[in-house]
């Protein structure tokens, strides 16, 4: 076996193993940076309740799980008030017996924070 065909198998399986690790160190959750701890307010924390309790399943902190990250999504507010009103796709709608008009304000208010924490 000449030496050409050694070398160019070798450049191949070294590619292949560059791909694989290349790969196997993306990020499978779909989210943006790692987030810092959000500071907390009492508003802030209560809206972290509230996202606990009715988001957390499918953006755990804010990342993507059943549903796409969130913390990495510059949306205004009004438009993730909507959202999260009347659902879309597969989420559903929270009306105000889910979820109080002040417990939505205190949400958004967390999301925001999630989203700038560094």
């Amino acid at each position: 076996m000449s030496a050409r065909p050694l070398c160019a198998a070798a450049a191949l399986a070294m590619l292949g193993l560059v791909a694989a690790v290349a790969g196997g160190c993306g990020n499978s959750r779909r989210a943006g940076p790692a987030a810092a701890p959000v500071p907390m307010t009492a508003d802030i924390a209560d809206g972290r309740r509230v996202f606990m309790r009715n988001c957390y399943a499918c953006h755990p902190a804010g990342q993507g799980g059943l549903g796409p990250a969130i913390n990495n999504k510059p949306l205004p507010r009004i438009l993730m008030h909507t959202q999260i009103r009347q659902g879309f796709g597969a989420m559903p709608g929270f009306n105000e017996k889910d979820i109080s008009d002040a417990e939505l304000d205190h949400l958004l208010d967390y999301v925001v924070a999630l989203r700038h924490a560094k």
